[in-house]
């Protein structure tokens, strides 16, 4: 059984790691090729100079093309988290916010990719703005993808 968006949605906004950290999930698609999280700055979340601490910035971005990808490929593939960076541009103050978007070109190569059971480490990257527009870190994220053997 697949979980609704909805649901998902409601259960990462509830757990323990991302509700201290002041991490929300504002939005996923029907269609899981969009999701919308924010973090917002607070005592739990800040470093020593008063700006968001890095590893809740990365935290904030770490599950989601995961997720994204498992659910718009299908049981058919194995979808795995393999490698992430993260480049800080700038301080980041007050809340913060990250949009992830799959389009179809980019899941149409994954499969061209995996159509024969080869694996596939697609990089895909995110950007951590703040309230102004302006970046203050880039994620870079390696995903392993591999179509099922009894799938092809």
């Amino acid at each position: 059984m697949k979980a609704s968006p909805r649901l998902v949605k409601a259960i990462i906004n509830l757990w323990p790691p991302f509700l201290g950290a002041g991490i929300r999930v504002s939005r996923i698609a029907p269609d899981w090729r969009e999701v919308d999280v924010s973090l917002r700055l607070g005592l739990t979340n800040r470093n020593y100079v008063g700006v968001h601490f890095g590893g809740s910035l990365y935290a904030m971005t770490d599950p989601f093309f995961m997720l994204m990808l498992m659910n718009c490929l299908g049981r058919d593939y194995y979808v795995w988290d393999r490698a992430g960076r993260i480049d800080y541009l700038k301080p980041g103050r007050g809340r913060v916010s990250a949009r992830f978007r799959l389009d179809e070109v980019q899941l149409a190569e994954i499969r061209h990719h995996t159509a024969g059971g080869e694996k596939y480490l697609p990089e895909l990257t995110v950007d951590v703005v703040d309230h102004g527009g302006d970046v203050v870190a880039k994620v870079h994220k390696t995903l392993y993808v591999r179509r099922k053997k009894d799938r092809r």
